[in-house]
């Protein structure tokens, strides 16, 4: 009875889900100071600044690696064993001498995708290679190490002048930052790329080696790597076992090399241990990885266009993009796996919105930032040489958010038509074509190029397309751009539904389909064959798509005459922080290079008289099992290796299979997939979450309730050893027991 009580419960959160938020996060902000004993260090710190900025404080806490064992370019490191998975989309980890890499399932849900058909439905079944030659090559897939951080900060300097304005500054740290790059990768396979961090007032140089033959090995069933779907997602307490796992290949003498069969395993510098010894509460916990964005120095002005713009566009128009794409999915086996990644992308970011908002509001993060800007004015009206340099900081980054139509205009661009119909997109592939063949009839050598290339992205496109889907989203979503974007920013096609069509959206995206060659591939490819430019103007996607375009130029004429003032407010801000808080270390803002955080494993306390354990089991999978839901139908092998406990050497000292476990290190997207790393520098998870009542978390790290959700590697083995029989892959690692 108990277990279908609970069963209930469940079923009605997935469909009150978002509703019962509500409740959740008002509360926070009370009760924030009774949550967990152990503070985590606040920041995404590089590397290569470990020993100067952080090595004490982690062996204070229980590290037992020295600065030159994470990070050097003298030999082998934790560096070497971290990658980049597609430039920072992810984070990996290499667990074996011939290249075996783990990430997270829904890093990797993409090729998963990609390779299944109604045959061999890898995303319901899995998929596990057991042996070398049933790994899946997957085009396009790189997989990036990090070899060396340089800072270059006083070269780029040395170029600039104080009386520059921002466009000429900008343009000469690019020509500095390009001669840097040059020199660092000349002579070499390297690619070498300059970053700019806090605000552009400090430049380093990052150099990477970058492996483009990266083959698919395994992954679980959807009902384990995504288990609990996008009910549990951005969710704490969580039985997810995200992982799936690749294999670098490089060419017979270690380089980097496009796919070929004659290609090897990679041998890493280095690669990761794996603990079997678990984790417990208080043990200190290091976290590796590429985190994508955050924005901890954005001031107030900037926090309210997050909210309301940046979050309110996203989920406006994507709740509407996933109810017409989810209803397509439901129709079959087929619907599903071809938009399941479409889906996934879309919905992961639509919960994150919702939840940063609440968070946001909650936790009043506008008015500790408004607490801030008055420090920092007081701070600059000590001297007047302060004010001379810092003192219209604040002033600049107000008036860029003073009129924001074009700004509004700009998300929705991107929402509605940017990250919508798919037949936009498509048809701007032959945008470059018509110009040839507009301006250069005569260059038949590259309109026949431009052709075959846009040809060979055909099969990939309308394997995972449904043209009457996309026909939906074209009305609905034109509409929504239409109902809330200044008529200024319209693309022409907007005013014609109003005008001809009545502002019917259906009838036009109706009529739209019906005669484009863009719908349907047969069509499409006898254009290529016999490009005409006569066909191209007259096709009515390609209209529009040309008429979207020359929205975005209007919308991005406006917006570019306040981008300079607010790039440099938030510089001379940033650096006016950075002299204010002199002697503290301060730590630079995400964006996509390698950083370490470092924390602890433990609990927290998300409202009134509730405690969250650090850990979850095998017992709470079983207790969520909905049979024959998309989000909580648990494999029948995996519940009867449950009620057998079967768990051999992986089960916890309690004799638990432990699934998922949390820690307060500071993360964000792109470290998904990240290594959790004990003190002694062993696998002990991977990161692949964050929690609901910390949404607020890219913009405010609150220490109390910020948690990292990771599975447990015992999980990861688990899976793969008594689910899946794959013993040939835990042959390969070297397990510490």
């Amino acid at each position: 009875m108990e277990k279908l009580q609970i069963k209930l419960n469940l079923r009605d959160r997935k469909i009150k889900n978002l509703e019962m938020k509500k409740g959740i996060i008002v509360l926070i902000a009370l009760i924030a100071a009774f949550s967990g004993s152990v503070k985590a260090d606040e920041g995404m710190w590089l590397p290569a600044l470990v020993q100067k900025l952080n090595i004490d404080k982690m062996h204070a806490m229980g590290c037992e690696l020295t600065a030159d064992q994470i990070y050097s370019i003298n030999h082998s490191s934790l560096k070497d064993a971290v990658v980049a998975l597609d430039h920072g989309s992810c984070t990996g980890e290499l667990i074996s001498p011939d290249g075996l890499l783990l990430t997270n399932h829904h890093c990797g849900f993409g090729e998963i995708q990609a390779h299944s058909t109604v045959e061999h439905d890898y995303l319901k079944d899995g998929f596990w290679a057991k042996s070398r030659d049933q790994e899946l090559p997957n085009p396009g897939k790189t997989v990036s190490f990090l070899i060396s951080i340089k800072d270059v900060t006083a070269k780029i300097d040395s170029a600039l002048t104080p009386d520059m304005d921002e466009n000429a500054r900008e343009a000469k740290v690019e020509e500095v930052a390009s001669k840097i790059e040059r020199a660092a990768s000349e002579g070499t396979d390297y690619q070498a790329r300059v970053r700019s961090f806090f605000e552009s007032n400090k430049y380093y140089l990052f150099v990477y080696e970058t492996f483009r033959d990266v083959r698919l090995v395994g992954a679980p069933p959807q009902s384990i790597g995504k288990f609990g779907g996008d009910t549990d997602n951005w969710e704490w307490p969580r039985h997810t076992g995200d992982f799936s796992m690749f294999r670098v290949y490089c060419s017979p003498d270690g380089k980097p090399a496009d796919y070929s069969p004659d290609n090897v395993p990679y041998h890493p510098k280095h690669f990761l241990p794996i603990s079997l010894k678990g984790v417990h509460k208080g043990d200190f916990t290091m976290v590796m990885g590429y985190p994508g964005r955050t924005e901890r120095y954005k001031t107030s002005y900037g926090v309210q266009y997050t909210m309301n713009v940046t979050n309110e566009v996203r989920t406006k128009v994507r709740a509407k993009k996933l109810a017409i794409i989810k209803k397509y999915m439901d129709t079959g086996t087929k619907a599903r796996i071809q938009y399941a990644s479409k889906y996934a992308r879309s919905a992961n970011y639509y919960k994150y919105s919702i939840g940063q908002n609440k968070g946001l509001k909650a936790l009043d993060v506008i008015a500790d930032k408004k607490a801030l800007e008055k420090r920092f004015t007081a701070w600059i009206d000590e001297d007047s040489s302060r004010e001379a340099k810092y003192g219209k900081a604040l002033s600049m980054i107000k008036d860029a958010y003073t009129n924001t139509d074009d700004e509004v205009a700009g998300a929705y661009m991107r929402e509605a038509f940017l990250r919508g119909p798919e037949i936009f997109t498509l048809a701007m592939r032959a945008n470059g074509l018509y110009e040839v063949m507009k301006n250069q009839p005569e260059n038949k050598e590259a309109i026949k190029a431009m052709s075959a290339r846009i040809q060979g992205s055909l099969d990939d496109f309308f394997k995972d397309y449904n043209a009457p889907t996309d026909e939906k989203l074209v009305a609905a979503l034109s509409k929504i751009y239409a109902d809330n974007v200044d008529p200024k920013y319209y693309p022409a096609y907007l005013n014609t539904i109003k005008d001809k069509y009545k502002g019917d959206y259906s009838k036009f995206a109706e009529k739209m389909f019906k005669k484009t060659i863009f719908a349907n591939k047969a069509s499409l490819i006898a254009f290529l064959n016999a490009p005409s430019l006569k066909v191209l103007k007259k096709d009515p996607a390609f209209q529009a798509t040309e008429q979207i375009i020359d929205a975005m130029r209007v919308i991005n004429s406006d917006n570019m005459k306040t981008v300079p003032e607010l790039e440099k407010g938030r510089r001379l801000f940033v650096a006016g922080l950075m002299k204010m808080d002199k002697g503290q270390n301060l730590y630079p803002d995400a964006n996509s290079t390698m950083r370490l955080t470092y924390g602890t494993v433990g609990g927290y306390s998300p409202r009134d008289a509730v405690w969250y354990k650090y850990y979850t089991t095998l017992v709470g999978y079983i207790q969520k099992d909905i049979p024959g839901d998309d989000e909580f139908d648990t494999p029948q092998r995996l519940k009867d290796l449950y009620y057998a406990k079967d768990y051999g050497q992986y089960a916890d000292k309690d004799g638990t299979l432990h699934t998922c476990f949390i820690t307060n290190n500071d993360i964000t997207g792109g470290n998904s997939g990240s290594p959790v790393i004990n003190a002694k520098g062993e696998l002990v998870g991977a990161a692949f979450d964050g929690n609901w009542e910390a949404m607020s978390g890219d913009i405010a790290f609150e220490p109390n309730i910020q948690r990292c959700i990771c599975v447990d590697i015992r999980f990861v083995l688990w899976v793969i050893d008594k689910y899946a029989g794959a013993t040939n892959l835990i042959d390969e690692m070297t397990i510490v027991r």
